[in-house]
C-alpha cells in the first residue's frame, strides 16, 4: 500500500491528534479547516473519533494544495496536539513510545505501527519504521519533533531525520518508510 490509504476501512483517529493539521502552523489554518471539512470532518471534537479515511484524504489535499513542508509542519506539531505518554525522560524511550501513542490516538482495526529498528546513543544514530498511511514528510515532521525536545544534552547541534530511500518506502507503493536518525 502506499501513503493515504488506510490499511483496513474501519480505522479511527482521536480528535485531539487531528488537531495538529490545524495547529501547526497559524498561517493557512482556515485553508486547512476547510480542507478537513471538505473530507466530512467537521466540528472537530478533540474526544471524539473520525474516520481514518477522511483524514488521510484531508492529508492527500494538504500535499497537493499545501506541499510536503505542510506535512512536516504537521508532523512536528503532533507532538504538541496528540496524547502522548507522559512517563517519557529520554530519546530513546521517546523514540520507543512512539507507537505507544500512535496506538493512544487510532483504533479499530490494522493501523501498523512505528518501531525502532536500532538505538546507538554511543554512535549518536537511530533507526524507525514507521509502517502507517500516513505521508513520509508527516512521520518525518514527528520523528524531528521527538528528537528535538528529547535530544541528550551531549548531542550535536546539528541533527537529522532522512528517509532511507534504499528501503522501500511508502513514496513508491511500500506499507512503510525507514528514517535515518542522527544527533
Amino acid at each position: 500500500m502506499a501513503q493515504f490509504i488506510p490499511f483496513d476501512k474501519n480505522v479511527e483517529v482521536l480528535g485531539q491528534s487531528i488537531l495538529s493539521l490545524i495547529n501547526a502552523l497559524p498561517v493557512g489554518r482556515d485553508s486547512r479547516s476547510q480542507i478537513l471539512t471538505s473530507q466530512g470532518i467537521k466540528d472537530l471534537k478533540a474526544n471524539h473519533w473520525y474516520p481514518q479515511g477522511q483524514v488521510l484524504k484531508a492529508y492527500e489535499a494538504i500535499s497537493k494544495q499545501l506541499g510536503n513542508s505542510t506535512l512536516f509542519a504537521i508532523g512536528k506539531a503532533v507532538l504538541d496536539n496528540a496524547i502522548f505518554p507522559p512517563e517519557i525522560s529520554n530519546l530513546e524511550k521517546a523514540m520507543q513510545s512512539l507507537d505507544v501513542a500512535y496506538k493512544m490516538n487510532h483504533r479499530g482495526g490494522e493501523i501498523g505501527h512505528y518501531k525502532v529498528i536500532t538505538f546507538d546513543s554511543k554512535g549518536k544514530k537511530a533507526v524507525i519504521e514507521c509502517k502507517n498511511p500516513y505521508p513520509s514528510e508527516f512521520d518525518r515532521g514527528i520523528i524531528s519533533s521527538v528528537l528535538r525536545r528529547f535530544k541528550p544534552a551531549d548531542a550535536s547541534y546539528k541533527y537529522d531525520v532522512v528517509l532511507d530511500t534504499d528501503q522501500p518506502t511508502r513514496l513508491n507503493g511500500a506499507d512503510s518508510c525507514t528514517y535515518n536518525v542522527t544527533w
